[in-house]
């Protein structure tokens, strides 16, 4: 039976370009889905400013500051399969990141695709060791995408 393809929308509302198309961020989704035994039916990507997400933050999570990105899951079948997300990403505070971390932009655009979906998979970086872990995990992608 063929596996069922991934919907993935890729949108871009942040004023600025993104190095991240739809081919890439189905390479990630893909690489994601096979090393982590798990598989997503919808994932959107949405680029935005820094308004945008800190509205994002504030009427959902309560948080009022610029974030690089927040992840929602939709689906209940808390198996890891048919797995369906949106991830909001900042894309002008992941083009700041990548200059204070001493970064090009395409590997910290791809990195913080990679953080989302992994947190769609279901890695929490609440503590110092979900950080950690989440961090390996995106490295390791990094070097095989």
């Amino acid at each position: 039976m063929p596996l069922k393809e991934t919907e993935v929308s890729v949108f871009n509302e942040s004023g600025r370009s993104v190095p991240i198309d739809e081919r890439i961020a189905r390479k990630c989704i893909s690489e994601v889905a096979r090393q982590e035994a798990c598989s997503f039916s919808m994932i959107e990507v949405v680029y935005v400013d820094e308004t945008k997400i800190r509205e994002v933050n504030i009427k959902h999570l309560d948080h009022h500051y610029v974030t690089d990105i927040i992840t929602f899951r939709y689906d209940e079948d808390h198996t890891n399969t048919d797995i369906e997300g949106t991830l909001f990403c900042c894309a002008q505070r992941i083009a700041e990141q990548a200059g204070e971390f001493a970064e090009d932009e395409d590997t910290e655009f791809k990195r913080v695709l990679i953080h989302g979906l992994l947190h769609l998979a279901g890695y929490n970086d609440k503590s110092d060791e979900g950080k950690k872990a989440m961090r390996e995990r995106e490295d390791f992608y990094l070097r095989h995408i």
